[in-house]
């Protein structure tokens, strides 16, 4: 009996760090634990249905360019979640508090009911666009096969000691980047990169939506300012 409470608390201590994938998230940039890197790209949406036929042909148009562009893969990510209200209705119960006209006071008051009802109804989603862009430093042709070989045997660690070896990473994987937004852009959506910050909330809320309802992540800026 001692030896199976021995082996459950063995099982409790191990993290589940060590089966994900990433090995940290620095400057902007997702690293794996197999040394490739990843950029993240949050993309707007765009109401295809109400365009016209000129315009959804040049959409579509846009799109193929963009794709038969590419000279390396990308991962496209469709995140849907229920719709968080509750710092809105925070927000518009303190507009309500603060609003010294009766009326606007009233209209806030039954705009709150009627978000309140609108959201007991039934779940409401909210949908996010991601393009993940990848870098795998062995397939830069460039590099001789033993080099290649030397760096593959541990990629992760030799990222983390050789500051001048990811810089080199990432400025491969900002050039692809920079190729993917422009692409994106030309299909008249709007793109913006996740930060250190912006990566670190989104593998959090991805593998812990129930927890990060409740519990919020600590910004990262007062992180640093509180090690200083």
């Amino acid at each position: 009996m001692a030896k199976d409470n021995k082996l459950a608390n063995n099982k409790i201590t191990v993290s589940t760090q060590q089966y994900l994938d990433i090995a940290e998230i620095k400057d902007n940039t997702v690293v794996l634990k197999d040394g490739t890197l990843r950029a993240v790209v949050m993309v707007s949406s765009i109401n295809f249905a109400l365009k016209s036929e000129d315009e959804q042909n040049a959409v579509i148009s846009s799109y193929v360019q963009f794709l038969n562009n590419l000279s390396f893969t990308l991962q496209i990510v469709i995140q849907s979640r229920e719709l968080e209200i509750d710092n809105y209705i925070a927000f518009l119960q303190e507009q309500e508090k603060e609003q010294t006209n009766k009326l606007l006071k009233m209209q806030t008051a039954d705009y709150i009911e009627y978000i309140k009802e609108l959201t007991s109804l039934g779940r409401i989603m909210s949908k996010r666009f991601f393009v993940v862009v990848p870098y795998d430093p062995l397939t830069d042709k460039r590099k001789g096969f033993f080099s290649l070989m030397k760096e593959a045997l541990r990629p992760a660690t030799i990222i983390k000691l050789k500051e001048e070896t990811f810089q080199r990473y990432q400025e491969m994987l900002d050039r692809r980047l920079d190729s993917v937004m422009s692409g994106l852009e030309s299909m008249g959506v709007s793109v913006a990169r996740l930060d250190t910050q912006g990566l670190i909330e989104l593998y959090y809320k991805t593998y812990n939506p129930e927890t990060s309802k409740n519990q919020q992540l600590t910004d990262l800026d007062k992180m640093r300012l509180g090690d200083n």
